[in-house]
Parts: structure tokens; C-alpha cells; sequence
């Protein structure tokens, strides 16, 4: 499968990292010696399963390698014509491409057996979004001073993952509806708008299934979905406020001691 590493965000004045960013890509953040994308993109060639890797945001002259062959595609307007122009690239080198690897550059404790493992368990899906969910005993057990926001379901809470697959056949269709999701990530008012109030307020209750919650979200975006429960709290723990980036530091410092 080819993989498309999404590394166009840069933190404006006001923002929690800009004092880290300084005007600079988030990709570049430092993190025990080398960008925070470097990281991710040593997981992807070192996977087994991926073929090609296309990187949105950054330039060949960047410095950043990796082991796969390695495409590069100018920032767009917003991330989901990011994420449009790299499917369309995939489709370019590989025009029998039926599904895409999506991985945010601010994941950087991704391993190479976690990308494997991803790909395996959505190779047999026919969705148009195959979407990772990690439960918040699993990432609090891993990391918990992550202050990461969560959605309570029935007989769970869940954040969502950066690495997620999804169907070639998203190049055609109406980027407007990928638009607002990405607008509503973390609203849950916008959420709201778009999945169905119904649907929020019974999460919110804690009454509402994670499947059922998808059924209901996915029938109103016209598309199709899967949620997969992640085992993994690396793919859910982002780097969007500077504790995470210090407590992201300190562990993968640990793993280069080893």
C-alpha cells in the first residue's frame, strides 16, 4: 500500500507551539535530533507493506529521506486538498491503487510493525474510511499526562488516531464534506452539524455504540466507514500542545538509549 504523510501545518502567533515553530513547518520540531516527519517517515520505510510514500508540505531540498521511494507535493490551500492532491499522486504512480495509507506528521512515536499492522487489518475492507480509534485506558496507560480530549460512547471513551486508510475513490468526491469534517475535529457543536444532533447527544449520553456511531455519521456523509480499535496509544498520542511535544521527547528518547 502507498502512504500519504500529511506535513503542511504551520502553528500561527497565538498558537501553543508557535514559540516552538517560529513561522517553520510543526513537521520540523525537533525531537531527540531530527524532525518530527523524519520520525514518521523512518516507520513507513521501514514497513514491510508500503511501497511509496508521498509527502505533502515539504520540499526535496528539506533534508528528509526515507528508505521508500519518496514523492513530494507543494502545501494546498487546506489539509483535505492536501490529502486529495496526495491520492491523486498515488493514483499517478500507481494507477491500480485501491486504498491509501494516511499518516499525520505529528505521530512520531509510529513504529514500522504498527504501520504493517494497520494495513493488514484494512487490506479486506471495502469502506470508503477505514478510521482508527484508541480507547483512553490504553493511551493513559501509555502516556498519561497526554491531556488528550476524548468522546465518551457506551462502555467506552475513545480519541481518534493519525493514521487511518482510506479509498482511492475519495479523489472524486465533493471535497466540501471533507472540509467540514476536518473543521469539526475537535467541535463538538460543528460535529454536531454534520453527523446528526441525535447522534452527538447520544454520545454524549454515553449511550450510543461505536459502531452505531459510525452507521449514523457515515449514512449522513454518504460514504462509507469502519472504525478500528486501535491497539496502539503511539497512533493517538499528536503532538498539539507543548506538553505533548515534551512528553513525545522524553519517550522516544528512550527508545534511542536502547
Amino acid at each position: 500500500m502507498d502512504a500519504v504523510v500529511t506535513a503542511g501545518g504551520i502553528p500561527q502567533p497565538g498558537e501553543s507551539l508557535y514559540p516552538y515553530t517560529l513561522g517553520k513547518p510543526k513537521a520540523f520540531l525537533d525531537i531527540c535530533g531530527k524532525p518530527m516527519v523524519q520520525w514518521i517517515l523512518d516507520a513507513l520505510g521501514s514497513a514491510k507493506l508500503v511501497d511509496n510514500v508521498v509527502l505533502i508540505g515539504l520540499t526535496a531540498d528539506s533534508g528528509i529521506t526515507c528508505k521508500k521511494p519518496l514523492s513530494f507535493i507543494a502545501n494546498q490551500a487546506s489539509m483535505i486538498e492536501n490529502i486529495l492532491a496526495g491520492v491523486k499522486q498515488v493514483l499517478e504512480i500507481n494507477p491500480s491503487a485501491r486504498r491509501v495509507l494516511l499518516v499525520s506528521s505529528d505521530i512520531p512515536a509510529l513504529t514500522a510493525e504498527m504501520v504493517d499492522w494497520e494495513i493488514k487489518i484494512t487490506q479486506q475492507s471495502e469502506v470508503d474510511l477505514c478510521y482508527n480509534v484508541v480507547r483512553r485506558e490504553v493511551l493513559e496507560a501509555r502516556y498519561p499526562d497526554s491531556r488528550r480530549t476524548f468522546t465518551r460512547l457506551k462502555g467506552m471513551q475513545v480519541c481518534g488516531g493519525d493514521m487511518n486508510v482510506v479509498s482511492t475513490s475519495v479523489a472524486t468526491m465533493d471535497p466540501a464534506i471533507w472540509e467540514r469534517l476536518v473543521a469539526s475535529r475537535k467541535n463538538p457543536f460543528k460535529q454536531a452539524a454534520i453527523i446528526g444532533f441525535d447522534t452527538l447527544i447520544l454520545a454524549l449520553l454515553g449511550i450510543i455504540t461505536l459502531d452505531n456511531a459510525v452507521k449514523k455519521a457515515t449514512r449522513r456523509l454518504h460514504m462509507t466507514g469502519q472504525a478500528i480499535i486501535c491497539p496502539f496509544a503511539e497512533i493517538g498520542m499528536d503532538v498539539d500542545k507543548p506538553n505533548q511535544l515534551e512528553i513525545l521527547r522524553a519517550d522516544l528518547a528512550k527508545r534511542v538509549a536502547h
